[in-house]
Formats: structure tokens, C-alpha cells, sequence
């Protein structure tokens, strides 16, 4: 029986290992269209999506695994080349799970002009409020995420307020009823600002046309 065992156990690990080498491409190419396709979606009149790594030796074409402190990002640019906008991850934890968003970034304006949906698992109805919810997502026509003098932090951190509470131009008008997804969101674009901004603003001279 144990011999039995071990060898439906050694056939049972090849097929996993087969199904799982087989479909790896397959996987990533997926991955890649839908991360391009949120890209899209915050950065209208995109044509293409180039990705760098920012980190605290600048930044450069993520051909390569990640540097050391690395953040990816990503420049949507138009047909002709020109740079649209620059779009990033962020990710809070929400009240079922982790919420994962793409944001929009213009660097022109130091703000943050929009917001789409990676994954979610939020309860359907009230969660889901964060990209049906209009007056939510006014939140993200200008978002303030300005650096401080010396570039190396926001001057404001993200902030998620009250609902009906928002005074400054680095707050987000929580959701009511949704706060704690409101908060995931927040938190998300905070995090991933602080890290990213720093090595991104001084740099980006390299991420131009192309």
C-alpha cells in the first residue's frame, strides 16, 4: 500500500509540475494584458505600456528582475510615442480581502487622475461602490500627492475622511457605508506613492518619448 502510494504520489506531483510548466506562459502573457488593460482604463488615449522599475538608483526599463528597494510602474503612451500618463499599483487590505487597484499619475501636476479596479473581493453591493460611486471617484480627478521640498515623501499623506468630512485636496471622501474598502483604497494609493514618487519625480527625463 505505501509503495502504492509513493508512486501515486511521484505521478500525481510530474502531472502538476507538467500542467503547471505548460500553462506558465500562458499565465503571464493573461497577466500582462490584464494589467495593460487597467492601465487603459486610468490612462485614456493610451496606445502602449512600457514598465520601469523605480528604485534608489533611479529608474530603467523592467527587463530585469527587480533592484534592490525596486517599485514597478508603468508609462502609457500614445501611438506616436508620446507619454499619456504614468499608472501604478497600490493594494489595502479591505473587509474580505486585499483590494488591488491601478492609479493614474501626472506627473505634470503632481496628482493622481484616476483609478480602476485589479481584484477585489468585496461584499457585492457596498464594496463594489468604489468604481460605481461617482462622487467617490471624483475623489481622484486631482488627488493631491505633491512631494515635499527635498522630494523625499509625500508633503500630504493620503487621507481617508468621514464621509461628507473632506477639506483638503490629498483626502478622499469615504464611501458611505464602505468605509473600510474607502480605507483600502486610501491606504493603497498612500503606500504605494511614498515608496514610488521619491525615485520616479527626479527621474523623469528617462521615461519621456520613447
Amino acid at each position: 500500500m505505501i509503495r502504492t502510494l509513493g508512486i501515486v504520489a511521484t505521478i500525481c506531483g510530474v502531472l502538476i509540475v507538467t500542467a503547471y510548466e505548460g500553462t506558465l506562459d500562458a499565465v503571464i502573457a493573461n497577466k500582462k494584458i490584464a494589467l495593460e488593460r487597467a492601465v487603459f482604463k486610468v490612462i485614456p488615449g493610451a496606445a502602449k505600456v512600457n514598465e520601469y522599475w523605480a528604485s534608489p538608483t533611479g529608474v530603467a526599463p523592467a527587463t530585469a528582475a527587480a533592484p534592490e528597494g525596486g517599485v514597478k510602474f508603468y508609462v502609457a503612451r500614445d501611438a506616436a510615442g508620446q507619454m499619456k500618463g504614468i499608472a501604478a499599483e497600490g493594494a489595502g487590505k479591505g473587509y474580505a480581502d486585499v483590494v488591488r487597484i491601478m492609479y493614474a499619475y501626472d506627473p505634470a501636476r503632481q496628482v493622481i487622475t484616476g483609478i480602476g479596479v485589479i481584484s477585489m473581493r468585496e461584499t457585492p453591493g457596498i464594496g463594489d461602490k468604489i468604481y460605481t460611486d461617482q462622487a467617490f471617484l471624483k475623489n481622484f480627478e486631482a488627488l493631491d500627492v505633491k512631494l515635499t521640498t527635498d522630494g523625499k515623501a509625500l508633503a500630504h499623506a493620503v487621507k481617508v475622511v468621514k464621509h461628507g468630512t473632506k477639506q483638503n485636496p490629498w483626502q478622499i471622501d469615504a464611501i458611505s457605508g464602505a468605509t473600510v474598502t474607502s480605507k483600502a483604497i486610501g491606504k493603497g494609493i498612500n503606500d504605494s506613492a511614498q515608496k514610488l514618487l521619491p525615485y520616479l519625480v527626479p527621474n523623469l527625463d528617462k521615461v519621456g518619448s520613447k
